[in-house]
């Protein structure tokens, strides 16, 4: 019989829903060797959590996080909680011996994301294990990206392209909602969407970005404040409130092996609903890549003669590309939430064979210190600033 693990949610709302679609499915469609049950989940509302238990399949409810990582039937401790949260909770956790799955960026700054790495190889001695829930590295095309550059297929890696684009907060009276607060989010665009390009880039490559230009802007400073007990903004509300983030942020990079980068994060990218696309180029080849069509790569052999070569369209659909054998026939695409059931199944089966799951938190800090470094390059007129010294 196949054992159990009992897994606890902390935050339930749009990652909280994204994750629990994914405790729900993960052992119904992988042949998982262990079972997680969704035991608890954590909201500071009591009846707003019961509600959302009852909606995402959770079994129990509790209204304090350290309540729940007490409990003895948790072995697994999932983080869905703004920033400011995440290095409290990720280190009791992980000292309370739980294995730990936490949302990105690891944290809202350097500190907290070294504390939180030196948390997780401390637990690693005694076999507890912990991940950032990079979801995109585990979407098929992205996955079989990495390998295709793993295998050499493109040769010495010349220069990354990356953008993250949407538009939801363009229009000015959308409210000032926490994502759009330093101290609950970190950052703007530049830690919510940015820390996405920044992860990948690293994977897809598997090198490091060593310094970085930057430059970040706040379009609009001022939105109407959230009433406290709808979450919503009253239609018409004049009282406003400061925007501490940044709206957009572009930077250029190097990496230790001689690439060059260039980033894009925006909110502010009208018609772009969630265009994150990466493209990477080398000596022998490339590949491109656009989440608005998930379930393609682009892939070019620069090894072919003129009379042929170009980019070319891989559809990612077939059994013998990453994850996809567990899923549909050849031509049946995936969705955003496939990528989350794929992230439950890498950490739970790395915790059944007891190694070290990836992204690590210390990928994750690896990330934290871009973002600090772009954040500190734009303070100082973009001035070049390498990626160890950003505190």
């Amino acid at each position: 019989m196949t054992a159990h693990i009992g897994v606890g949610l902390i935050g339930y709302a749009f990652m909280g829903a994204a994750h629990s679609q994914a405790w729900r499915t993960a052992h119904r469609v992988f042949d998982l060797p262990l079972t997680p049950d969704m035991v608890a989940l954590c909201g500071r509302d009591e009846a707003k959590a019961r509600a959302a238990a009852g909606r995402l399949g959770w079994a129990s409810v509790e209204t304090d996080w350290k309540a729940l990582v007490a409990r003895e039937d948790v072995g697994l401790v999932d983080i869905c909680t703004p920033g400011d949260s995440h290095a409290e909770i990720a280190v009791a956790a992980l000292a309370a011996g739980k294995h730990v799955l936490c949302e990105k960026p690891l944290a809202n700054t350097v500190a907290e994301a070294v504390a939180m790495a030196e948390a997780a190889r401390a637990a690693r001695e005694r076999g507890v294990r912990s991940m950032v829930a990079f979801n995109y590295r585990r979407v098929p095309a992205l996955a079989l990206a990495r390998k295709l550059i793993a295998d050499g297929r493109l040769g010495t890696i010349r220069h990354v392209r990356a953008q993250y684009l949407q538009d939801w907060i363009v229009d000015p009276d959308f409210p000032l909602v926490w994502r759009l607060d330093r101290a609950k989010a970190g950052s703007g665009a530049l830690g919510d969407i940015g820390a996405h390009i920044i992860d990948l880039a690293q994977f897809l490559t598997g090198d490091l970005i060593t310094g970085v230009s930057g430059v970040t802007e706040t379009f609009i400073t001022e939105r109407p404040l959230v009433a406290e007990s709808s979450g919503l903004t009253a239609a018409g509300s004049a009282e406003r409130g400061q925007v501490t983030v940044d709206d957009a942020a572009l930077f250029t990079a190097r990496f230790a092996g001689g690439a060059l980068g260039s980033f894009e994060a925006t909110r502010f990218a009208t018609g772009r609903k969630n265009a994150m696309r990466i493209e990477v180029n080398g000596s022998a080849g490339s590949v491109a890549f656009d989440f608005e069509s998930m379930n393609e790569l682009s892939f070019h052999d620069h090894t072919e003669g003129p009379d042929t070569a170009g980019f070319r369209r891989v559809l990612v659909t077939e059994g013998s590309h990453p994850y996809l054998s567990a899923w549909w026939p050849p031509g049946h695409g995936l969705g955003y939430e496939h990528a989350f059931t794929h992230e439950v199944f890498d950490f739970v089966t790395a915790i059944a064979e007891e190694r070290d799951p990836l992204p690590s938190f210390e990928d994750g800090l690896r990330v934290q210190r871009v973002l600090a470094a772009v954040e500190t390059s734009a303070a100082r007129d973009s001035t070049w600033t390498s990626v160890e010294d950003a505190l």
